[in-house]
């Protein structure tokens, strides 16, 4: 499964990871990229294998 996620100011790519693994908890679940902090954008998140 992909999700497409608009990551806001102020958190990292891996803040959005956390909050999805306590959602997915068995899951693998990766990015496709690093944002930085204090950038806004699309995060492209894998679950699954």
């Amino acid at each position: 499964m992909l999700l497409a996620i608009d990551k806001p100011t102020g958190i990292t790519s891996y803040d959005v990871i956390r909050r999805l693994k306590r959602a997915f908890p068995k899951q693998k679940i990766g990015h496709s990229g690093t944002l930085d902090p204090l950038a806004t954008g699309l995060l492209i998140i894998g679950i699954g294998s």
